[in-house]
C-alpha cells in the first residue's frame, strides 16, 4: 500500500475448458467475488465461444478488492501482482485474460507489461482489451453494444419489425447499454427508457442518446435532455426506477446490467415480447421457461454479448501477426461472427421447437462434443463407429 503496509487480496482464475482453444475470459475487480461465480463465468464463456465458432475455451478471473478504495498506484501493484502469481497458467497459446468489471484498458497494459517482464519476451497477445498504443484493437470500446446491435437488427428481420415503430427500454446506462442505444437509435428505433444504478427515465417520445450520454459524463446524472452543440434542453420525461423499467410496455427490452433482474418476483409483470441479454445472466433461471411459455423470446447472453470476446479475438489474431486492421475491417468481422451465430442458433431453434437459450447452448455443447468426437470416442476405439 502506499504507506508502506502490506495487504493480501483473494485472487481466482479457472480456465474452465480448452477443448476448442485456449482458454479466453476477463478479470474482474469487486469486493463480492468468489471462486463459484469465477467458476460460473467460465462455463459461460466456454459456450459462448463455442457459439460463435471462436479458437477458445472459457475462463474467468477475478480478485476481491473495491479498486474505489485504491489509489492509482495501488491498483498498479495490486493489477502486476494478480501476473505474477498468475503467470504460469496464462499465454498466448494457454489462457488469454481480459477487462471485466471494473478493469480498464490501461490495467490490461499493466498487466501485459507485467508478464513481458517475467518471461522477458514481448507477447502482447497474452491479454486483449489494451490500449491501442499497447497493440489494443480499433472497435474495442463498443464491441459489446455493437454485438448486441448486430443480433437485434437479425432478430429484426426474422421478426419482420418496423424500427420506427420498436420501442426500446435499455436498463444499464454503461459502456455496452450507450453504445447499443446509440446504435438502435441511428437506425430508426425509438429508445424511450433507460436507466442506471441510480434510477431511470422514461418519455413515450423517445430520447436522443447521444444527448444523455453527454448529459451523463458532464454530470454524472442520467437526465432528460436534447442537446445542439453545447446547449441542451430539457425534454419531457418521468423519472422511473430499475424496476419500473423492467415492467414497461415497450416492443424490446435490453437488460444491459446486472445479473438476475428478472425473477420469480416480477417475472409475470414483463410486458416486453422480445428481451435481449446484454447483462450476463439477467433473466434467473428458474423463470426463463416461464417466460417461454408466455411466448417471450429472449435472445440469451452466451449470444447477445459475444461481441466482446469476438473483438478480443480479432486484436489477438492482430498482435499474433503482428499487424493493425482498420475499424472497417474490425467492424466486418464482427458482422459476419455475430450474423452468421444468430443464424446458426434460430436454425435449430426454429428446427427443433425449442427456446433461443435452449438453442444456443445445443450448438455450443454439439460443437464442444464433435471436437471431442473428432479425437476418438469410446465407439470408435471399440471399432463400433467411423470416427
Amino acid at each position: 500500500m502506499d504507506d508502506g503496509a502490506l495487504r493480501h487480496f483473494a485472487a481466482h482464475r479457472c480456465r474452465y475448458n480448452d477443448l476448442l482453444g485456449p482458454t479466453k475470459g476477463g478479470i474482474r475487480y469487486h469486493p463480492d467475488v468468489t471462486q463459484a461465480e469465477v467458476q460460473a463465468l467460465a462455463l459461460w464463456m466456454t459456450l459462448k465461444c463455442a457459439v460463435l465458432g471462436l479458437p477458445y475455451g472459457g475462463g474467468k478471473g477475478g480478485v476481491v478488492v473495491d479498486p474505489k478504495a485504491l489509489s492509482p498506484r495501488e491498483l498498479e501493484r495490486l493489477s502486476r501482482a494478480y501476473v505474477r502469481a498468475m503467470a504460469d497458467f496464462i499465454g498466448p497459446d494457454v489462457d488469454i485474460p481480459a477487462p471485466d468489471v471494473y478493469t480498464t484498458p490501461r490495467i490490461m497494459g499493466w498487466m501485459a507489461d507485467e508478464y513481458r517482464c517475467i518471461t522477458r519476451r514481448h507477447a502482447p497477445a497474452v491479454i486483449t482489451g489494451k490500449p491501442l498504443e499497447l497493440g489494443g484493437s480499433l472497435g474495442r470500446d463498443e464491441a459489446t453494444g455493437r454485438g448486441a446491435f448486430l443480433v437485434i437488427e437479425a432478430l429484426a428481420r426474422r421478426r419482420g419489425l418496423e424500427p420506427s415503430r420498436t420501442r426500446v427500454a435499455i436498463q444499464g446506462f454503461g459502456n455496452a447499454g450507450y453504445h447499443v442505444g446509440r446504435l438502435l437509435q441511428q437506425a430508426g428505433y425509438r429508445i424511450v427508457a433507460v436507466s442506471d444504478s441510480k434510477g431511470g427515465i422514461h418519455s413515450d417520445a423517445g430520447f436522443d442518446v447521444e444527448s444523455l450520454h453527454a448529459q451523463k459524463q458532464a454530470t454524472r446524472q442520467l437526465h432528460g435532455v436534447y442537446c445542439e452543440g453545447s446547449v441542451c434542453h430539457e425534454v419531457a420525461h418521468r423519472q422511473i426506477s430499475n424496476a419500473e423499467l423492467l415492467e414497461l410496455d415497450v416492443d424490446l427490452l435490453v437488460p444491459a446490467a446486472l445479473e438476475d433482474q428478472i425473477t420469480a418476483a416480477n417475472a409475470d409483470r414483463i410486458r416486453a415480447p422480445l428481451i435481449v441479454e446484454v447483462a450476463n445472466g439477467p433473466i434467473a433461471g428458474d423463470v426463463d421457461e416461464r417466460l417461454h411459455a408466455r411466448g417471450v423470446m429472449v435472445v440469451p447472453d452466451v449470444l447477445a454479448n459475444a461481441g466482446g470476446v469476438t473483438v478480443s479475438w480479432c486484436e489477438w489474431v492482430q498482435n499474433r501477426q503482428g499487424m493493425t486492421w482498420t475499424l472497417e475491417e474490425v467492424r466486418g468481422r464482427l458482422a459476419d461472427a455475430m450474423t452468421r451465430a444468430f443464424d446458426a442458433v434460430w436454425t435449430v431453434a426454429d428446427a427443433e421447437g425449442l427456446s433461443l437459450r435452449s438453442a444456443a447452448y445445443a450448438v455450443a455443447l454439439r460443437r464442444l462434443g464433435a471436437a471431442l468426437a473428432a479425437q476418438g470416442t469410446r465407439a470408435y476405439f471399440r471399432g463400433d463407429a467411423a470416427l
